[in-house]
This record gives structure tokens, C-alpha cells and sequence, in this order.
């Protein structure tokens, strides 16, 4: 091998090992891995929100935008925003907005938490219990009484479900569909 083939070599496995070391690094920041939604769950998820949705949809831990940009497809006339934290799935991200733009997809790497949701007229999330545990008096305060919620995988802790669907996979993945409820007094 030349030494220039050498130093490509030892950059791209450089490039590697750092890309695995920040995953590794949020992961451990976040609780949570980037895990790409499944086409099954993907497609059970989307048809419990209509094709005409309009208004604000946030998707909280977009990873690495599989379910961002069938979002953007699925509703064309609303605006998804989609929250990751960790670079390298943001990154990949928003290189796949920049060679297939989404008009209706802002990708934005922020802490959810840190990010107000009174413009939400729906959430999308899949996140793990602790996150779901801290999330569920954030949605309950900031948004408006009547607000779509759906929950791959994981469920709101005292919170009752309009719905629930179990998809037909290895995993029999639930979703979760949730109201915000009028707020007492």
C-alpha cells in the first residue's frame, strides 16, 4: 500500500472511531441510542395521523431522520420539526434534506427539553421511559388541551391512551396515541 493510501486509510478509520465515539458519548448523555424506526412501525405510526394535517408537528429524538422525513412526506401542508441532539445522526440528517429536500422539514440539533412547545399541534416521539417520565409534565403544561400525542414503543406514565396499536413484528411494537387533557380549574 502507498503511503498516501495509508494516511487515507488511517483518516477514514480515524473518521470511524470518532463518529462511533460521539454516538457512544450521547448515548450516554441521553439515555438512548439513534435507532432508526422500523417501515412496519413506520407505516402503523403515520396512519394514525391524516394525510391533511396541518399546523406544527414536533418530533422529539429524530436520530437519524427515518421517521422526520416520512413525516415530511406523509403531511405536505404541515411543518416538522425534527429535534436529535447527538452530531452524527443530525448530521446524516441533514445531509439527506440537502440531496432529497423535504420543503415542510427543519431539522434542528437542540435539547427538546430546552424547546418551547406552545406551536405544537401534534408530537411525535420515540424516546425511552426516563425520557418519557421527564417529558410527560412538559407536554402536559405547554401544550394546548386536545394536542395529538404518539409514543413508539414507550408509554406516558399516568397518562391513558385514546388508542393503542400493536404493530405485527418480531417485537409486537406498541404505539400509543394520547390527548393532552383540559387542564383543571
Amino acid at each position: 500500500m502507498s503511503t498516501a493510501g495509508a494516511l487515507l486509510f488511517l483518516l477514514l478509520l480515524a473518521l470511524l472511531l470518532a463518529g462511533m465515539l460521539s454516538i457512544v458519548f450521547h448515548t450516554l448523555k441521553t439515555g438512548i441510542s439513534p435507532m432508526p424506526t422500523s417501515g412496519k412501525v413506520r407505516r402503523q405510526l403515520l396512519s394514525l395521523l391524516p394525510a391533511e394535517f396541518e399546523g406544527t408537528l414536533l418530533e422529539l429524538g429524530s436520530g437519524w431522520g427515518t421517521l422526520a422525513f416520512a413525516l415530511a412526506d406523509h403531511c405536505p401542508r404541515a411543518r416538522i420539526v425534527a429535534f436529535e441532539l447527538s452530531p452524527l445522526p443530525h448530521a446524516f440528517s441533514r445531509l439527506r434534506q440537502r440531496l432529497a429536500p423535504r420543503p415542510n422539514l427543519q431539522l434542528v440539533r437542540e435539547d427538546f427539553f430546552r424547546a418551547s412547545f406552545a406551536e405544537a399541534s401534534a408530537v411525535v416521539c420515540y424516546l425511552y421511559p426516563g425520557a418519557m417520565s421527564r417529558l410527560a409534565p412538559k407536554l402536559s403544561q405547554e401544550l394546548a388541551p386536545g394536542t395529538r400525542i404518539l409514543s413508539h414503543t414507550f408509554a406516558l406514565r399516568g397518562w391513558k391512551p385514546l388508542r393503542t396499536l400493536v404493530v405485527d413484528d418480531l417485537y409486537r411494537t406498541p404505539i400509543y396515541l394520547y390527548e393532552v387533557p383540559a387542564r383543571e380549574g
